[in-house]
């Protein structure tokens, strides 16, 4: 399986594996392949407006400073996880591009496509356990392996930050966001569709910092500690 390996191996597989479901009309994805063209039509920014009814102005989440990292994370990371280990910490936003977000729309669909959703409880027997799922797992599971298979790609571990999120029924959820020269993307295990932060209809709690990523930020002025999907998906 690609998770023993090292993160060469990684990259070189992930990156035979996106070349053969080219070749093969993409049996896997589907249609979700994007041309240069379709790309531009894309990332055309939206901004919709909030719960309240008032616009919301950036396609960039704002930050509030620190606040505690979840707990499942914070497990996560006690067992030593290379995830957890500070990388560049570099503030940086990412060029987008067609090829860049032609890769994102892969790796969103194929992990969501691979991996089945199930609750911690079901697989685990605890609420909220996170870790690098083999074909199963719930939304934190489909982001650690997101954001692996990116980081094999080239893409930096301080542009790909964990979120928690509120979902529109008001439970936690995890997801991806990628920090972009044109805005937050979000990589959501409930959908094949990369959308902007502020498309989602999510309400944003926290996330990894871009300089440590056991160190997490607010996106609100006050952000509860939750457990996310607890419902696993």
């Amino acid at each position: 399986m690609w998770l023993c390996y090292d993160d060469l191996t990684i990259k070189n597989e992930w990156v035979v594996k996106m070349k053969f479901i080219k070749a093969v009309g993409t049996a896997i994805l589907g249609a979700t392949l994007f041309c240069g063209h379709a790309y531009s039509a894309k990332i055309q920014l939206v901004t919709p407006p909030s719960a309240n009814g008032e616009l919301i102005v950036s396609n960039f989440a704002t930050e509030y400073g620190s606040t505690p990292a979840p707990i499942g994370y914070v497990n996560f990371c006690a067992r030593g996880e290379q995830e957890c280990q500070a990388k560049n910490g570099q503030v940086e936003r990412i060029a987008m591009n067609a090829d860049r977000f032609d890769q994102l729309n892969q790796v969103n669909t194929y992990v969501n496509t691979k991996i089945r959703p199930i609750s911690d409880i079901e697989l685990y027997g605890v609420p909220d356990f996170w870790t690098y799922p083999v074909s199963s797992g719930d939304c934190e599971d489909y982001v650690l392996l997101k954001k692996r298979y990116l980081q094999g790609l080239g893409f930096s571990a301080d542009e790909l930050l964990i979120t928690v999120v509120f979902d529109e029924n008001g439970e936690g959820h995890a997801i991806l966001t990628v920090t972009t020269d044109k805005a937050d993307f979000i990589l959501d295990n409930r959908r094949n569709e990369i959308l902007t932060w502020n498309q989602t209809g999510y309400k944003f709690l926290k996330r990894q910092s871009q300089l440590d990523p056991k160190r997490w930020v607010s996106l609100q002025h006050n952000t509860p500690q939750v457990l996310v999907s607890s419902q696993g998906k």
